[in-house]
C-alpha cells in the first residue's frame, strides 16, 4: 500500500542530497563555506531563516499543542516581531562593521578572548543539546514510516537508529560538500515543500471530517481551540507558571527571539550572509510574515485533527507528538502520504544542516583558527571545517538517542535553549549598550545569568517563556554591578 509513498520519500532524499552537493564547486575559502560568499539574495535568506527557525519539532509539535489546547502559542509569535525590531536596531549595525564570520567575534572586539570563548562555548552546548532533541524528533517520523518495514529483520529500536543514521548521513553529505550556500538553497526548496505538504494535509483532513468546514469550525470553536489571547495578569507564581499568556508571549517571545536571532550563530550566520545591512534587515522582517502564516497553519491542522478524532471516534496516537505524522501515514492517499512525510523530513533536514554549519563555523572560527591560525592555509582550514561538520553530525546522533525521555519535543527544545539564551543575550546587551563594563565583569554577569536560569528551572514552576528575560536581566545587572570592582582593560 505504501510503495508509492516510499518511492516519493526516496526521490526527495536523493534529490535534495544531489542538489545540495552540487554547490561544492563554489566553495574555495571560509567566506564561501560559512557566509555563502555573501551573495545570496535577501528573499532566499528570509526563507532560510524560516527553515532554520522551523524544524521537525515545529511540524509535529505545533499541531499537538492545538490538539491538546488552543492557539495560545501564537502569542509567542507576536514577541518574535518585537524581537526583530530590537535586533535590527541594536545588533545589525554592529555586525556589519567590517567582516566577521560568527556572532562571537563581536564579543572579542568588545571584551576580549575569554568572553569570545565563553559565549561561543555556550552556543556549542546550547545548539548541540537543542539539536539533539530535533534529531530525536526526526526519529519519531522515521519510526512511523520505516519501523514496520524492518520488523522482520530488526527490533524497533535498531530499525529507528538505522533509518535515523541514513537521514543524518544524507544531510551531512550535502552540508559537508556545499557549506552555507548549499544550506540556504536547500532550505528554500525544503521550506516550500513542507509548507505545501502542510497545506495538502489541511485540505485532506478537512475533507475527511463529516460535515466539512462548518462542522470543523463549530466543533473546534465549542472546544475553545481558536482561543489565542490570555490577558490575565497577577504578580504570582501561578501567572509566571503559565507558558502561554499575552504578556509571557510578547515579552518572553521577544527576549527568546532576540537571543536566538541576535546572538546565536545559527541565525546570525544567515544575517551575515546578506550583501548589506539593508538586505539583512529585509530578510529578517520578511521571515516573520512567513513564520506567522506557518504557525497558524500548523495550529489549524491540530484543531482539525481534534475534530476528526472526536467525530470519528478513532483512537488518537500517543504521545501527542505522533498525532500529525501518524494521521498522514495512515489516512492520506498513496503518494500524498509520501509527499507530506517527505515534507516533514525536509523541515528536519533543513534545520539539521543549518545547525551543522553553524556549529562547525563556531568551532573553527572561535576555537581552532585562533589557536592555529598562523599555520593554516585556506585549503587546510576548509578541510578542518568539513571535518568539524562531520564530527558534530555524529555527536548530534548520540544526543538524539538520549533525548527520547525529555518530554514534549517542541517544549523540550525551547526549554533547553532558553536556559542558556539568557546569559548569552545579557552579555551581548552589555557589550552593545555599555562602554565601561570590563571583560571580567561580563564573565561574572554571564555566570550569574546562567545560575539564575538554572535555579528557575530546578526550583520554581516558572514557565520556560520567562527564562531568557530572567537570565539576561541577571546577567546585565550583575555585569554593571561587577564593573564597579573589576577594572581590567576594556577593549574597543
Amino acid at each position: 500500500m505504501h510503495r508509492l509513498d516510499f518511492a516519493v520519500i526516496a526521490v526527495y532524499l536523493l534529490g535534495i542530497t544531489w542538489f545540495g552537493a552540487r554547490f561544492r564547486r563554489t566553495q574555495h575559502n571560509l567566506r564561501d563555506y560559512f557566509l555563502g560568499g555573501r551573495s545570496s539574495p535577501w528573499w532566499a535568506i528570509a526563507l532560510s531563516i524560516v527553515s532554520a527557525e522551523t524544524s521537525t519539532l515545529t511540524v509535529i509539535g505545533t499541531p499537538a499543542l492545538a490538539f491538546l489546547g488552543n492557539f495560545a502559542f501564537l502569542q509567542l509569535v507576536l514577541g518574535y516581531l518585537l524581537a526583530r525590531i530590537v535586533i535590527s536596531t541594536i545588533f545589525l549595525p554592529l555586525y556589519f562593521r567590517g567582516e566577521i564570520f560568527t556572532a562571537y567575534e563581536l564579543m572579542r572586539r568588545r571584551f576580549g578572548e575569554r568572553i569570545r570563548r565563553l559565549t561561543a562555548g555556550a552556543f556549542l552546548i546550547l545548539r548541540a543539546l537543542a539539536e539533539g532533541v530535533r534529531v530525536f524528533a526526526l526519529s519519531l517520523i522515521v519510526a512511523i514510516v520505516l519501523g514496520p518495514l524492518y520488523q522482520r529483520w530488526l527490533n524497533p529500536g535498531a530499525a529507528e537508529l538505522a533509518s535515523l543514521l541514513m537521514i543524518v548521513a544524507l544531510t551531512l553529505f550535502y552540508t559537508f560538500e556545499g557549506g552555507l550556500t548549499a544550506v540556504i538553497w536547500t532550505d528554500v526548496v525544503q521550506m516550500i515543500l513542507y509548507v505545501a505538504g502542510a497545506a495538502l494535509s489541511f485540505a485532506i483532513i478537512l475533507h475527511r471530517i463529516p460535515g466539512g468546514w462548518q462542522e470543523a469550525v463549530r466543533t473546534a470553536a465549542a472546544a475553545g481551540k481558536f482561543h489565542v489571547f490570555d490577558f490575565r495578569f497577577s504578580p504570582s507564581l501561578a501567572f509566571f507558571a503559565r507558558p502561554y499568556s499575552f504578556w509571557g508571549g510578547l515579552i518572553g517571545g521577544c527576549f527568546l527571539t532576540t537571543a536566538s536571532h541576535g546572538t546565536e550563530q545559527l541565525m546570525v550566520q544567515r544575517l551575515l550572509a546578506a550583501g548589506s545591512q539593508r538586505e539583512s534587515r529585509l530578510a529578517l522582517f520578511s521571515s516573520w510574515i512567513v513564520i506567522f502564516f506557518q504557525f497558524s497553519l500548523f495550529l489549524a491542522i491540530g484543531a482539525l485533527l481534534f475534530v476528526f478524532y472526536r467525530d470519528t471516534g478513532a483512537a488518537a496516537p500517543q504521545p501527542a507528538d505522533r498525532i500529525y505524522p501518524q494521521f498522514v501515514w495512515n489516512y492520506l492517499p498513496p503518494g500524498a502520504a509520501g509527499l507530506v512525510i517527505a515534507s516533514i523530513l525536509a523541515a528536519g533536514m533543513s534545520n539539521l544542516s543549518a545547525a551543522l554549519n553553524a556549529l562547525a563555523s563556531t568551532t573553527i572560527i572561535d576555537f581552532v583558527r585562533p589557536a592555529l591560525g598562523f599555520r593554516l592555509t585556506d585549503a587546510r582550514v576548509l578541510s578542518l571545517a568539513r571535518l568539524a561538520t562531520l564530527g558534530w553530525g555524529l555527536l548530534l546522533v548520540l544526543i538524539g538517542l538520549l533525548a527520547r525521555h525529555w518530554g514534549s519535543v517542541l517544549e523540550a527544545g525551547l526549554s533547553i535553549a532558553s536556559i542558556l539564551y539568557g546569559g548569552l543575550l545579557g552579555v551581548f546587551l552589555l557589550g552593545s549598550l555599555t562602554t565601561r563594563v570590563s571583560e571580567s565583569a561580563a564573565v561574572a554577569g554571564m555566570a550569574a545569568g546562567l545560575a539564575a536560569t538554572v535555579a528557575l528551572k530546578l526550583f520554581t514552576p516558572v514557565a520556560f517563556t520567562w527564562y531568557v528575560l530572567a537570565g539576561s536581566a541577571a546577567t546585565f545587572a550583575t555585569g554593571l554591578f561587577a564593573s564597579l570592582f573589576f577594572k581590567d582593560q576594556i577593549s574597543e
